[in-house]
């Protein structure tokens, strides 16, 4: 049963951008807190960002001031605006919900920053 559905990643130079999207079903997307993690090579998978049904917003030090979490309730989508890349954000990108993550995990989106 796929729950997430995680696009938008790419290859990108230091400094570039993207935007990554997250759908998910309705009743997760209207109940839970969503959020954004990623798992770099050889490391556990982080948190990065979350941001409630009430639009409230958090986010990891590490992506603070470079990063913002919005969410589109018309479509059940969640995305990660990505600015000022740097090669450590390299990662799978994944979406779930927060605090405790469902078991089921989507495919996530690629996102490599390299020049």
């Amino acid at each position: 049963q796929v729950q997430f559905v995680e696009s938008g990643g790419g290859l990108v130079q230091p400094g570039g951008s993207l935007r990554l999207s997250c759908a998910t079903s309705r009743n997760i997307f209207l109940i839970f807190t969503l959020g954004w993690y990623r798992q770099a090579p050889g490391k556990q998978r982080e948190f990065v960002a979350t941001i409630t049904n009430g639009f409230s917003t958090n986010y990891a030090d590490s992506v603070k001031g470079r990063f913002t979490i919005s969410r589109d309730n018309a479509k059940n989508t969640v995305y990660l605006q990505m600015n000022s890349l740097k090669p450590e954000d390299t990662a799978v990108y994944y979406c779930n919900t927060f605090p405790t993550p469902r078991t089921s995990w989507g495919q996530g989106t690629q996102v490599t920053i390299s020049s």
